[in-house]
């Protein structure tokens, strides 16, 4: 990679940040292309500082992770109307209009989640139970609905799991209500099994067989315990690394207004994972 006074450069804004995937998959994309661009990690405390050094410094785009993708929206000149209904951003854009630099806010979380899930099924008129009512499941919720689907929330603290479905208009259950619960699709949408905690999961085998698709947004490991019992109840799974890799490619579209290569971007973060296989993932 030749980086000079010409090179792009994007970034990750976040804390922590150096566990990020972000910088090997759109960095490796950059490459495909041959975009004259970097992506790098930037572990940031103090959010309107560094989003005064975004301008000053023309960094061009951003990702923005925890904790930052509610607060970054005050700091914002515009945010795009999906953004700000959902209340969060997770993509940067910097424009130029009439000559002052614009910093405008996207979130293709919930592009990603979508793309993933209808790789496998078609999410209109399917029935969603969403596990979790932390920030993800926002970006999430709203996506399903717009593709038409009926969500339900399911999670363990009543005031916080209401308060959020009042916001996406949805029902809500206890996790304690969760065997009793029918759907087409299950997404977890918590960190529960994630490493080094593999042997959680929130959802008992039994309650698995009646969903025709299963996701989980943990992608490490990639094939949770949810997700294994899942399959072994027959049921399509699709993993966190899927959601990770589609809100990336429209993150990467967005920058370059160009098409992602997505085989790339795929390819980079199952090898980042230690996963060589490359099939239904």
């Amino acid at each position: 990679m030749n980086i000079s006074g010409k090179t792009r450069v994007f970034g990750i804004i976040g804390n922590p940040v150096s566990h990020s995937l972000s910088p090997l998959m759109h960095n490796a994309a950059f490459a495909e292309l041959s975009e004259d661009c970097v992506y790098v990690p930037f572990p940031v405390e103090d959010l309107p500082a560094a989003i005064r050094g975004m301008k000053g410094l023309s960094i061009c785009g951003a990702s923005v992770t925890i904790p930052h993708k509610e607060n970054v929206i005050q700091h914002l000149d515009e945010v795009d109307p999906v953004a700000a209904r959902i209340g969060a951003v997770n993509t940067l854009r910097l424009v130029q209009v009439e000559g002052r630099k614009v910093l405008c806010g996207s979130n293709t979380d919930w592009i990603g989640a979508n793309r993933a899930l209808q790789e496998k099924i078609d999410l209109k008129g399917k029935r969603i139970i969403i596990l979790g009512a932390g920030g993800s499941v926002r970006a999430l919720g709203f996506g399903f609905k717009e593709a038409g689907a009926e969500i339900v929330l399911c999670s363990r603290t009543e005031s916080r799991g209401r308060a959020l479905a009042d916001v996406l208009g949805c029902g809500w259950c206890s996790l304690t209500e969760v065997t009793e619960l029918q759907g087409d699709i299950l997404v977890n949408a918590t960190s529960v099994g994630m490493a080094p905690n593999t042997d959680a999961s929130l959802v008992p085998v039994q309650a698995l067989a009646g969903y025709a698709v299963v996701m989980d947004i943990v992608y490490s490991p990639l094939t949770t315990r949810l997700l294994r019992e899942a399959a072994e109840a027959g049921c399509i799974t699709v993993n966190g690394l899927e959601m990770l890799l589609y809100q990336g490619v429209a993150q990467f579209e967005l920058w370059t207004g160009k098409t992602a290569p997505v085989a790339t971007m795929r390819r980079i973060l199952l090898e980042a994972t230690g996963n060589s296989e490359t099939k239904n993932i």
